[in-house]
């Protein structure tokens, strides 16, 4: 019987990104990013399932393109970042057919709520100094409202200025512990 190893994964946050995507006007998107965000992942096999998840997200970070938007959405309106400066996530992958499910609990302001998103594991490869490392894209979508986020300001046709779903899309890289890192399939740069 071979014995498990557990493998510690780090994010790389040159190399990942924390994007979303919320309505404006009820007519088109406005995007945005997180700049800093950490995150780790311990797993105890080569497939990742049933790998646990820890992420944090400095809510102060938020990016959106607009100095004016960006102290709003950091302001008590919204994030509120002086006594919420994280957005903490705590789950697992779960593997799936196709790809994986991560689920876990998503904590916005004091509001911590199950949420789940599709993961797709993009490739396992070896980087340009000999580390291992693994890329997924997660995609999902979430309720603002449900996590405190009421913002309500509405048109004057009654839509709201700022919609209630925010859709979810991360592209992240990680870098794996030597010792019992997955076999590598391909050279990443």
């Amino acid at each position: 019987m071979t014995e498990s190893k557990k493998t510690n994964w780090t994010i790389d946050r040159n190399h990942s990104e924390v994007q979303f995507k919320v309505k404006h006007l009820a007519i088109s998107n406005v995007s945005g990013t997180f700049k800093l965000f950490t995150g780790n992942v311990q797993v105890e096999n080569d497939d990742f399932n049933n790998a646990m998840i820890h992420f944090e997200i400095d809510t102060s970070s938020v990016d959106t393109n607009n100095a004016e938007r960006d102290n709003h959405l950091k302001s008590p309106v919204f994030f509120d970042t002086e006594n919420f400066p994280k957005i903490l996530f705590d789950g697992n992958l779960k593997k799936t057919d196709n790809d994986f499910i991560l689920e876990g609990e998503l904590t916005i302001l004091k509001t911590t709520k199950k949420v789940k998103l599709d993961a797709e594991l993009t490739g396992i490869g070896t980087g340009r100094f000999g580390d291992t490392r693994a890329g997924f894209e997660i995609n999902g979508k979430i309720n603002r409202r449900d996590f405190g986020l009421n913002f309500g300001l509405l048109t004057e046709a009654g839509n709201l200025v700022v919609g209630d779903d925010v859709k979810l899309h991360f592209d992240i890289q990680l870098i794996g512990e030597a010792v019992s890192a997955p076999q590598a399939t391909a050279a990443f740069v």
